[in-house]
C-alpha cells in the first residue's frame, strides 16, 4: 500500500502545531478555540502555510468533530431531566428567534438583498453554534453549573428549528414552489418529532444493547451507531447535531459514564480539526473588506443573545453571575451559520463573504467573553456556580 508521505507529514505538522497552541491557551486559562481558528485561517487559502493534501481530511474529521461534541454532551444528562427543561424554556426559545433573527433580517433589507438573501442573513445571525458551545462549557469546567441546562435547551430548540428553516430556505433558494418547501418542512419537522419521541419512550433499551464489558467494543458500538443515525438525520435534512445529542441523551448509568471515558480523547481530536476547519473555509481576502459590517452586526447580535441567554437562565432561577455566564456562551455562531450561506450560494453578492467574516469575528470574540464572564471580581470568595 502507498503511503502518502505529504498527508501524513502535513497532518503530523497540523497536530503539533495544535498542541503547542493548546498548551499555551490553557496556560493562561482560555480555551484554545480562538488559537484553532486563527490556526486554520493561516493554512486556508490565502494564508501562509497552505496544506493542500489535507484538506479533505480536515473537512471530512470536522463532521465527525461536531457529532461527537454534542454526542458527549448528550451523555452528560438524562432524557428524562432534558425533557422538562426543554419544555420550560418555549418562551426562551421564542426570545431567541425574535431577538436575534431579527437584526439579521433588518441587516439584509438595508443591503438590498432579494427575500432569499434576507431569510438567509436572519438564519445566520439567529443560530449559535452548538459544536462551540459544547467544547466551551467543556473547557471551562461549566458543565455541571446550573446555568448548563437552560443553555443546552435553547441550542436544541435552534437546532430543532434549523431542521424545519434549512429544507424552506434550499427549495426557496433553488427557485421551488411553496408547496414543495411546505412539503419539506414538514417532513424534516415530523423526522424529528419521531426521533425524539423514540429515544424518550425506548432509548432506554439502547444502554443494555450497546453495553459491552470491552471499552473497544463499547467505543465502536456507540460511535457506530451515533454516525448511522446522524447520517439518516442529514438525508431528512433534519441536523446530524441533534441526532447525536440524543443518542447521547439515551445513554444512561454506567454506559454512559463509560462511553464518556473511551470517547474524550475522540472528542478532543476531531473538534480541533473542527475549529481548525472553520477558519480553513475562510479566505483572508474576502475576510478583510467585510470586516467592519461584520463587526457591527456582531456587535449587534452578541448583544441580542447575551439577553437571550440571561433571559433563559432566569427562568430557572440561576443567579445573575451565571445568567451572564449563559449569554456569553451562547455568542458563538459557526458551523451552521457556513451551512445557510452554502444553500443560497454565491447569488447575493457580498452575503457569502459578510456572513464569513461575522462568524469568524464571533467565533473569536465569543470564548473570550466566556472565559471574562467566568472570572469572579478580584479579592471574592469563591463558591459553587450559581
Amino acid at each position: 500500500m502507498h503511503t502518502p508521505v505529504t498527508l501524513l507529514l502535513e497532518l503530523g505538522l497540523i497536530l503539533t502545531a495544535l498542541s503547542v497552541l493548546g498548551t499555551v491557551a490553557r496556560r493562561f486559562t482560555f480555551s484554545p478555540v480562538p488559537l484553532y481558528l486563527l490556526a486554520g485561517l493561516a493554512i486556508g487559502e490565502g494564508g501562509i502555510a497552505p496544506v493542500p493534501a489535507a484538506g479533505e481530511f480536515v473537512e471530512t474529521g470536522a463532521a465527525i468533530g461536531v457529532v461527537l461534541l454534542l454526542l458527549t454532551l448528550g451523555l452528560q444528562f438524562t432524557l428524562t431531566e432534558f425533557s422538562v427543561s426543554l419544555r420550560r424554556h418555549v418562551p426562551s426559545a421564542l426570545v431567541d428567534l425574535v431577538l436575534n433573527a431579527v437584526p439579521g433580517a433588518v441587516a439584509g433589507w438595508l443591503l438590498g438583498l432579494d427575500g432569499v438573501g434576507v431569510l438567509a442573513l436572519a438564519g445566520a445571525t439567529y443560530v449559535s453554534s452548538s459544536g462551540m458551545v459544547a467544547r466551551l462549557l467543556s473547557d471551562l469546567r461549566r458543565l455541571g453549573n446550573r446555568e448548563t441546562p437552560a443553555i443546552l435547551s435553547v441550542l436544541v430548540m435552534e437546532d430543532f428549528a434549523m431542521a424545519a428553516y434549512l429544507p424552506l430556505l434550499a427549495v426557496l433558494a433553488a427557485g421551488g414552489p411553496w408547496w414543495q418547501a411546505l412539503l419539506g418542512v414538514l417532513a424534516a419537522v415530523g423526522a424529528v418529532a419521531v426521533a425524539f419521541t423514540a429515544s424518550y419512550r425506548w432509548g432506554h433499551h439502547l444502554g443494555r444493547l450497546l453495553a459491552h464489558p470491552d471499552a473497544e467494543q463499547l467505543m465502536l458500538r456507540v460511535l457506530g451507531l451515533t454516525l448511522i443515525v446522524s447520517a439518516l438525520a442529514e438525508l431528512i435534512h433534519a441536523t446530524a447535531a441533534v441526532a447525536a445529542f440524543l443518542v447521547g441523551l439515551s445513554l444512561t448509568g454506567d454506559t454512559a459514564e463509560r462511553a464518556r471515558a473511551v470517547l474524550g480523547p475522540l472528542r478532543d481530536l476531531f473538534s480541533a480539526i473542527f475549529f481548525l476547519a472553520i477558519g480553513l473555509s475562510v479566505s483572508p481576502d474576502d475576510l478583510v473588506p467585510l470586516l467592519p459590517a461584520a463587526f457591527a452586526l456582531a456587535a449587534v447580535t452578541a448583544v441580542t443573545k447575551l439577553f437571550t441567554g440571561r433571559y433563559a437562565a432566569a427562568r430557572d432561577g440561576v443567579g445573575r453571575r451565571g445568567q451572564w455566564r449563559a449569554g456569553t456562551a451562547l455568542v458563538v455562531r459557526g458551523e451552521f451559520s457556513i451551512v445557510i450561506i452554502g444553500l443560497v450560494g454565491t447569488v447575493n453578492g457580498d452575503l457569502a463573504p459578510l456572513v464569513t467574516a461575522y462568524v469568524f469575528v464571533l467565533a473569536l470574540a465569543g470564548p473570550l467573553l466566556a472565559r471574562f464572564a467566568g472570572t469572579p471580581p478580584r479579592g471574592a470568595a469563591k463558591s459553587s456556580p450559581g
